[in-house]
């Protein structure tokens, strides 16, 4: 049994797309009126624990998720895809990479977080382990993710997705998983073509991060950088991201 999955599209080019920390595969439904049908087939697929997965058991690791996408692909058919993986999803699709890089097309990143994890100082760290338990602190981490500057009717619709979408133990758990990740020695010099995409708002996953990281990591890497964007592209600038995404893609 596959995990829970939006699958859109009937292209020859198959894509997986993996959420991020805050919301279940949702998060990307912004750019689902917009994907070119023709060209691609994309399949937006929920973690243990979020979405339609909100229940189910887990370890609720990077190397979970990377088997649940692998047995996903098996059940679509697809024995070769490209991953879009937003922030700790961009940590999840490097450990598919490296539990299978055969099967792996192209890598995208959207403020992703890289395969040497994210190091925080004690204030973020009590900051982020809280948010498990704290409406606030979730708030507060997307209002600052995306530099303060975002209505506040848009962060209290986020929080509130971020709740309903997780269960408690499972958010807590992925929180050291993608924070603490250690893959840089799976996949460090792959040739694969990688494009990391970030907000020039998203103070933490900035240019010069992805440079001292993804770009290290994968000499094959397009790193842009999108205006009026903080850290959640899907929402902020939808077009300009379904643009780029599928531009690289069609290379």
């Amino acid at each position: 049994m596959g995990s829970a999955h939006t699958l859109i599209g009937t292209g020859e080019h198959q894509v997986i797309a993996l959420h991020g920390w805050f919301s279940d595969r949702t998060g990307y439904q912004g750019l689902w009126p917009y994907l070119d049908r023709q060209a691609f087939s994309y399949a937006f697929m929920d973690y243990r624990g979020y979405g339609e997965e909100i229940g189910a058991a887990g370890e609720f690791t990077l190397d979970e998720i990377a088997g649940d996408v692998l047995a996903l692909a098996d059940q679509l058919g697809w024995a070769e895809f490209s991953l879009i993986g937003h922030s700790m999803g961009g940590a999840a699709i490097q450990q598919v990479l490296a539990r299978s890089p055969g099967r792996v097309r192209k890598l995208i990143g959207l403020c992703p977080v890289p395969a040497s994890g994210v190091p925080f100082d004690d204030d973020g760290w009590r900051l982020f382990s809280g948010a498990a338990d704290s409406a606030d602190n979730r708030r507060a981490i997307i209002d600052r993710t995306t530099g303060g500057r975002l209505a506040d009717g848009w962060l209290d619709v986020m929080t509130a997705r971020s709740l309903e979408c997780s269960a408690r133990d499972a958010f807590a758990a992925y929180l050291p998983q993608w924070a603490r990740a250690d893959l840089v020695h799976l996949v460090k010099g792959s040739t694969l073509p990688v494009k990391v995409v970030v907000g020039e708002h998203d103070p933490g996953m900035s240019a010069d991060f992805m440079r001292a990281t993804w770009l290290t990591t994968y000499p094959n890497t397009d790193l842009e950088v999108m205006g009026n964007c903080g850290h959640y592209p899907m929402d902020e600038t939808p077009i300009a991201l379904i643009t780029s995404v599928e531009s690289f893609l069609r290379e």
